[in-house]
């Protein structure tokens, strides 16, 4: 059973900077490629970023390329998200997700087969 667990949510000010983490228990991190997305009261969950499971390719969504990176460190079975230049069209409960398609980068939800509880994500003006 794979087990992921979120943390690094929190209110921030517009323009500030939070870096989310992602621990992975239950199964090497390796196996995986891995996701992160987002959902806003009353809206669906979207897609944030996404990693192969070696770290060789990312992907993200036009809302935040430039301003959010996805990384991982397999040895270390966490995920990162680091996201700077924060608006508030950016608060939401972030969630990551593993994939066993390791080497495809999978933007739709239904494809990921595990997921953590969530962590909150506030942005302030």
């Amino acid at each position: 059973q794979v087990q992921l667990v979120e943390s690094g949510g929190e209110s921030v000010q517009v323009g500030g900077s939070l870096r989310l983490s992602c621990a992975v228990s239950g199964r090497t991190l390796s196996d995986y490629a891995m996701g992160w997305f987002r959902q806003a009261p009353g809206k669906e969950r979207d897609f944030v970023a996404a990693i192969t499971y070696n770290g060789a390719i990312t992907r993200y969504a036009d809302s935040v390329k430039g301003r959010f990176t996805i990384s991982r460190d397999n040895a270390k079975n966490t995920v990162w998200l680091q996201m700077n230049s924060l608006k508030p069209e950016d608060t939401a409960v972030y969630y990551c997700a593993a994939d066993r398609s390791r080497y495809f980068i999978s933007t739709t939800p239904n494809e990921y087969d595990y997921w953590g509880q969530g962590t909150q994500v506030t942005v302030s003006s």
